[in-house]
């Protein structure tokens, strides 16, 4: 400034507003006069004259800095809450009010400093009412009260374009925050511009529109659907109404869209509205499925397909040679997409449609596979209704090539690139298929076994990225199927590929190839991580984690097959610690019936293997099989052996599952008495075996069961063949059992 207050001439050199000489002059005024102002007034006139001169979004940095040195944001902020007041006596029209608040405010918000100020943030519900009313005026009241209503009882009144962009430029500005989807969601942003959009409000098409997906495309997607479905429900209708209306080439154009406002999967898909929805959705997306189009426009396409997948299966998408029509594009997308030279880079779009490739395979993998197999019929969601069994061979025929491209690119996967969330989304969709189907593509599974378990012990023994997998799991809405999880663990690779570990166990060659890399004690470090978790959990919130159940099954499966190499590796040392301390346990957590289950008949299978001793057990063996004793037992419905036979109520609802467990575990017990007798006092002290004679036995099934448990302990105890001989008498059960029968003739006539 010159001494007389005038601006310095060389201090309007380099402005950005690319204003004359004489108009920069008047701006460097104006801005002493907001510096030196008196009163509102002074203020007031002073920015309107500075607004009129330069619009806001041709600000240059040093220009917002020396306003909001001179105003500050608490000018703004009163302007916008006095505009909404009826009584403020200020005289000023309403309307003069909010555009400068307004003006100021998208003006300051240019800057990123600035968008986070506490007062900035604070004007989001009153920016947000003028966007889906109108500048109206209301009665005083909290901002909380005019987020929450958004409306008063005036009438509502045009909304100037100027005004909306202003306001949309502060509400973008604050998304763009790396906290800013929080603060919008936070002050009710979803439902004022959805509200805003239905009522088609100025710009709100095209830039509310816009808003609302980048806010869902953020982490807040599932609070938004949890809290605001309605409203999003009622937004989508919109979307799709637009989408349908709109000819093939426009629509081709906004299919990337229409993913950002779908529910999150398992979100609202009981709604009858959104099944209409989606159905109308499907029937518009068909005709460009069945087209040819540019690569260009097939993902988004594809990925528009995946997400409405996601939400009902099969069921809408349409008869089933459309079905197989869509298996077929993905398939050979992901084909073309994988099979390239080794050392070819993946770009980020392609990236992004093999990944909903990936979840189209997944959704028709199931039904494929279950052709045949009508034990085992796919939900009805994911079923390709009226699929020929020819069809599902064709599908299978094209999935098996999918999978095949997708184990050719996992095996070019370098150690350095483990954090690479497309690898992990590869590596999902082949373990999904594994999951299913092994005896396909046997020798390649085999040759990249070492890639698998490499890679799954990588991330669980915390030496690959999870920052980036996180992010993506929680955008692709990705849920961990085995435990109900939809975050980032380190354990989440593992958990994806323990179905697969658990088929491949039970075969000779793929079990070998998972001993040399040390699979077993993998897997037991994952148990023991896992109930370390579960045994502070009690009552009712107790959750039940399958994967642990998956690892006690392929453990089972070394436990069987390989006995030599259970009594020689310090894991299944370990695994026998592990189960000692977690069965008495897991005796009192009902809702954790089945991974109890796992936990007896996997420590009885060790130890039947265990060498033949007299002595007493250290304590904690004492311990695991004193519950595993109670735990079978526990399974025997006590009363009438005239009544009909009936499983306890503990077990009732998990024997379809549990029953074989527990016949497996009777066998192992058998196999343990006669290799380690000092279980035998453990029996005749707990009083276990008339206890579990005069109980109603499950099943027919676990007769043959039981009678080789009695026969062992005929033939290991006198005492308990004179207790046996006793209950025989009484026992139609006990006398239907001719191998029993057989051993205490013979040692009554041997006596």
């Amino acid at each position: 400034m010159a001494e007389n207050g005038c601006p310095d001439p060389k201090a309007l050199e380099g402005s950005s507003c690319g204003l004359s000489p004489s108009q920069s002059e008047v701006l460097e005024r104006c801005l002493h006069a907001l510096t030196h102002a008196k009163d509102d007034s002074h203020v007031l006139a002073a920015l309107l004259l500075i607004t009129r001169l330069c619009p806001a979004g041709q600000l240059d940095s040093r220009t917002l800095h020396r306003i909001f040195e001179a105003v500050g944001l608490n000018l703004p902020a009163r302007l916008l809450v006095t505009a909404f007041r009826s009584d403020d006596g200020s005289g000023l029209p309403a309307e003069d009010l909010i555009s400068l608040g307004s003006a100021l405010l998208a003006a300051l918000s240019t800057e990123p400093n600035m968008v986070a100020h506490p007062q900035l943030l604070s004007t989001i519900p009153l920016i947000l009412s003028i966007l889906e009313n109108g500048p109206i005026r209301t009665e005083p009241n909290s901002e909380s009260k005019i987020s929450q209503t958004g409306s008063a009882t005036d009438s509502q009144t045009s909304l100037d374009e100027a005004l909306a962009c202003d306001c949309y430029q502060v509400l973008n500005a604050v998304c763009a925050l790396p906290q800013g989807p929080d603060q919008l969601f936070a002050r009710d942003a979803i439902p004022a511009l959805s509200r805003a959009v239905l009522k088609n409000q100025t710009l709100s098409r095209e830039k509310g529109l816009a808003l609302i997906g980048h806010i869902l495309s953020s982490g807040v997607r599932k609070r938004a659907w949890a809290k605001h479905s309605s409203d999003l429900i009622s937004l989508l209708g919109i979307v799709s109404q637009n989408f349908c209306l709109a000819p093939d080439p426009a629509r081709l154009e906004m299919c990337s869209n229409v993913p950002l406002f779908l529910p999150p999967s398992g979100v609202e898909t009981e709604s009858q509205v959104l099944k209409e929805i989606v159905g109308k959705l499907w029937a518009s997306l068909r005709p460009l499925v069945q087209g040819k189009i540019s690569k260009e426009h097939l993902g988004p396409v594809l990925v528009a397909s995946a997400c409405l997948l996601d939400l009902f299966g099969w069921e809408l998408a349409g008869p089933p040679k459309f079905c197989c029509l869509l298996v077929n594009r993905a398939c050979v997308e992901v084909r073309m997409g994988l099979e390239e030279p080794p050392g070819t880079e993946i770009a980020p779009p392609l990236q992004h449609t093999l990944t909903a490739c990936y979840r189209i395979m997944e959704a028709a993998m199931e039904q494929a596979c279950s052709q045949g197999a009508p034990s085992s019929p796919a939900p009805e969601q994911t079923a390709i209704s009226g699929l020929s069994l020819q069809q599902s061979r064709q599908v299978l025929g094209v999935l098996e090539e999918a999978f095949s491209a997708e184990i050719y690119h996992l095996r070019q996967v370098e150690q350095t690139a483990y954090g690479d969330p497309f690898v992990f989304a590869t590596f999902r969709s082949l373990c999904a298929w594994l999951a299913e189907e092994t005896s396909c593509l046997k020798d390649d599974v085999i040759e990249l076994l070492p890639f698998l378990i490499g890679y799954a012990k990588s991330h669980f023994k915390g030496g690959g990225e999870g920052g980036g997998l996180a992010d993506w799991m929680s955008k692709m809405s990705v849920s961990d199927s085995s435990s109900g999880d939809a975050t980032w663990s380190r354990e989440a690779a593992l958990r994806y590929v323990l179905p697969a570990l658990c088929h491949l166990s039970a075969e000779d060659g793929p079990r070998r190839a998972l001993l040399s890399l040390e699979t077993p004690a993998l897997l037991v470090d994952f148990l023991s991580s896992g109930w370390g978790s579960l045994r502070g959990q009690s009552g009712k919130t107790v959750t039940r984690d399958p994967s642990l159940e998956t690892a006690c099954s392929a453990l089972l499966n070394f436990t069987i097959t390989e006995p030599e190499r259970v009594r020689s590796d310090p894991c299944f040392i370990a695994l026998e610690n592990m189960l000692s301390d977690a069965l008495p346990v897991l005796l009192h957590k009902p809702r954790l019936l089945i991974l109890a289950a796992n936990c007896c008949t996997l420590g009885l299978m060790i130890g039947r293997l265990k060498s033949t001793h007299t002595e007493p057990a250290e304590p904690g063996r004492r311990r695991f099989f004193s519950s595993a004793l109670s735990f079978l037992l526990s399974a025997v419905q006590s009363g009438r052996a005239s009544e009909p036979a009936r499983l306890s109520v503990q077990w009732e609802e998990h024997w379809e599952e549990a029953g074989e467990l527990w016949r497996l575990s009777m066998q192992a017990l058998a196999g343990c008495v006669r290799t380690q007798p000092w279980i035998i006092s453990l029996i005749l002290e707990d009083r276990w075996l008339a206890s579990t004679i005069s109980g109603r036995l499950p099943d027919r099934a676990s007769q043959p069961v039981l009678e080789e448990v009695l026969c062992s302990l005929a033939h290991q105890s006198p005492v308990c063949r004179k207790d046996i001989a006793e209950l025989v008498k009484s026992s139609e059960t006990l006398q239907e059992m001719p191998q029993l029968g057989r051993i205490l003739l013979e040692y009554n006539t041997h006596v």
